[in-house]
């Protein structure tokens, strides 16, 4: 079986814009800035940003955190990404989800210029990512996608099921893996909640990436032998004998579905760091846009 080893695939990602920043330097450029907002003081959404900003960092990207409580008024974040918007210094723009309840996630999204969307989940990118445009991938996905690339997991004419039906993550999923190109080319099954037979579709999958955020769901009974198993599923379940009192668990029950599949990705260590590889591409292609 392959580990689908997530810091060898993002580390050769990083690498790659280790080059393109350094080059930058020597032709005394600037370098891609990355402006991140963080409302509140959410555990998972804390470590997320600071891993998130850490990375720029490695790599020579220049980065912003702005911070606002979470009882910060909705116009007043607006107000705040619509200066973003209008700074010609800052490349990309990222506020941290989810959001408290009384702020509009939909509204913080399309505020959000789609020249510097680099999530990737403004409408207008959602649009030309199904009409096959160029365009900025939500970041997990294309972590995915940047991952089967790395490892050239073959992917033509495969049968693919995705587990989840976001537009963070499954629908954007779905449309990457049937695309016309080389790491494409799949014939795409959604399945969510109201599902009916999920084990009998997901023992047929060639590909089978999960997105639910349901622990250990997915056993071996539900994977086809030899199958390609991508684990997007990233919970915190509490554990008082861990050191943080919780581990990060998958979707995917890696031991025994590991005894099946032909590749696996490990959770943590897998789609999390690709994600944040994503992240970074979509920043310096932002940059280069301009």
């Amino acid at each position: 079986m392959i580990l689908l080893d997530g810091k060898i695939a993002s580390q050769s990602v990083k690498d790659e814009l280790l080059l393109q920043v350094k080059k930058l330097k020597e032709e005394h450029k600037r370098v891609p800035h990355l402006a991140a907002i963080l409302v509140g003081n959410n555990g998972a959404s804390e470590t997320y940003v600071a891993s998130k900003v850490k990375n720029c960092s490695e790599i020579g990207f220049r980065s912003s955190l702005i911070r606002f409580d979470s009882d910060v008024n909705e116009d007043e974040l607006l107000t705040a990404i619509i200066k973003l918007n209008n700074d010609e210094a800052i490349d990309g723009i990222l506020v941290q989800l989810p959001l408290p309840k009384h702020i509009s996630e939909q509204k913080v999204i399309e505020t959000i210029s789609p020249t510097k969307d680099v999530d990737g989940f403004h409408p207008i990118n959602a649009g030309k990512l199904v009409q096959g445009f160029p365009v900025f991938v939500p970041a997990t996905p294309y972590g995915v996608m940047l991952m089967l690339e790395h490892f050239n997991i073959d992917t033509q004419g495969k049968n693919a099921v995705v587990i989840g039906r976001s537009n963070i993550v499954g629908r954007p999923m779905s449309v990457l893996l049937s695309g016309n190109h080389k790491y494409g080319n799949c014939t795409v099954t959604i399945c969510h909640s109201h599902t009916k037979n999920l084990e009998e579709i997901c023992s047929q999958a060639d590909i089978l990436v999960s997105a639910i955020g349901n622990p250990g769901m997915i056993k071996a009974n539900m994977v086809k032998q030899g199958a390609v198993i991508i684990d997007v599923g990233i919970t915190r379940v509490d554990d008082a004998t861990a050191v943080k009192g919780f581990r990060i668990k998958g979707d995917v029950d890696f031991n025994d579905v590991a005894t099946k599949a032909s590749a696996l990705t490990p959770v943590p260590g897998g789609v999390g760091l690709m994600t944040i590889a994503g992240l970074l591409k979509n920043t310096m292609k932002a940059y280069l846009n301009k």
